[in-house]
């Protein structure tokens, strides 16, 4: 399953996810801190997806969300839509 996702209140300005079933398959940040979203993604690479949304939802950088926060939300958005 792949989406694009578009990112509010970070310096991302989308994220680009496919997952191979319940795992990342692949992320990639468009816009934002090259260093740090290529890092959050090579971590990510091949965790469940639930485990990724538990330990990122909620973090924060400027305002109430972040580009971690944001990828989880992604997820959460992805595992709605392929349970409907």
């Amino acid at each position: 399953m792949k989406t694009t996702y578009t990112t509010a209140g970070t310096c991302a300005r989308f994220i680009d996810i496919e997952l191979d079933g319940d795992r990342i398959e692949e992320i990639r940040f468009i816009g934002g801190c090259t260093g740090n979203s290529r890092g959050v993604a090579a971590l990510a690479k091949g965790m469940p997806v639930t485990e990724v949304i538990e330990r990122l939802k909620g973090t924060v950088c400027r305002g109430a969300t972040s580009c971690p926060d944001q990828l989880a939300r992604a997820l959460e958005e992805m595992l709605l839509k392929k349970a409907s």
